[in-house]
């Protein structure tokens, strides 16, 4: 009869502690999870859980960058309906020809809305 497969459990310190070691300059999350015979995977987890992510991997707040829209030209781009699904796809070329593409859920009025405002002299 084969052996059941045992789980080691680890309390939140240690959770904590490991959590902490993947903040340090140049380590990765994979070499911490090496050093500690886990999956890299778990420790991702663990990051998301306040409870023992480190206090420095809190997320801030999105900001708005300033864009200027030089030209007549108004941006187009298609935009999905409620008809073809709920992700889409928006790519915006810039005159630098940098891109900007916008993946998955958006609100089409709030882009339309963007785009009137970067189009404006």
């Amino acid at each position: 009869m084969p052996r059941r497969r045992r789980y080691r459990r680890w309390d939140a310190e240690e959770k904590r502690s490991i959590c902490q070691q993947t903040r340090a300059p140049g380590v990765s999350v994979a070499q911490v999870a090496r050093r500690h015979g886990l999956n890299a995977n778990l420790i991702f987890k663990w990051l998301k859980d306040p409870r023992f992510a480190p206090a420095d991997a809190v997320e801030e707040a999105p900001v708005f960058l300033p864009v200027e829209a030089l030209g007549g030209a108004v941006p187009t781009a298609p935009m999905a309906s409620a008809a073809h699904g709920a992700h889409g796809r928006v790519e915006i070329v810039l005159a630098t020809e940098h891109r900007l593409i916008v993946e998955g859920p958006f609100d089409a009025d709030a882009l339309a809305r963007l785009l009137s405002v970067l189009a404006r002299p």
